[in-house]
């Protein structure tokens, strides 16, 4: 959002610049979903915005025991890594979730990752997001992933910007001189 002031007489155009937590899904390092993760906050920390990310493969995630502890504490009883991560995921301006595509959906950690959302969802409406989508198909193949993440965010309150489409990737590195790429870089540079 911009805001126009006036201050000595001259007009300044002041930026707000925007909180951005990327969520990688991937269980594989360097691999086409965490490069096109990073083609994304390339561009969107060039604009001026402060960005992080959270590799799921990194963390200690248990699944939701759907004890609903959360709903009458405001926090789940499990003590693992995702407490933290809905800690950086409420103070967002801006959610991207990124997965590879496993049998026609998400991955099984940010599908894990999701459901342990329960505590906090309700305070995540209102922010941007992203979607990032990877896998060996082509679009059609890639659009149930795309579709149920973009469904999920929605669900939690978030307005989906777009999604990001790396098609017929397969093996650690075929995104690269993708169109891909590309989009990413664009779509984060033009956050501001």
């Amino acid at each position: 959002q911009k805001r126009i002031c006036n201050v000595y007489g001259y007009l300044l155009l002041e930026m707000k610049h925007m909180k951005i937590l990327v969520i990688n899904g991937s269980p594989r390092a360097k691999g086409n979903s965490d490069l096109l993760c990073d083609e994304f906050i390339c561009g969107a920390e060039e604009a001026g915005n402060q960005v992080e990310k959270i590799s799921l493969r990194e963390k200690e995630i248990s699944p939701c025991r759907a004890c609903y502890a959360c709903f009458r504490t405001g926090s789940c009883v499990q003590q693992d890594d995702m407490a933290d991560l809905l800690q950086k995921a409420e103070e967002a301006d801006m959610l991207v979730l990124a997965s590879p595509t496993y049998f026609l959906t998400m991955s099984g950690q940010m599908k894990v990752m999701i459901d342990r959302l329960l505590p906090k969802w309700q305070d995540l409406g209102g922010k941007k997001a992203f979607v990032i989508v990877t896998g060996h198909d082509g679009r059609q193949g890639l659009r149930r992933t795309g579709e149920e993440l973009c469904a999920i965010l929605e669900n939690l309150g978030c307005s989906v910007q777009n999604i990001i489409w790396g098609e017929r990737v397969w093996q650690k590195g075929e995104v690269i001189g993708t169109k891909a790429m590309t989009e990413a870089y664009e779509a984060g540079r033009q956050l501001s």
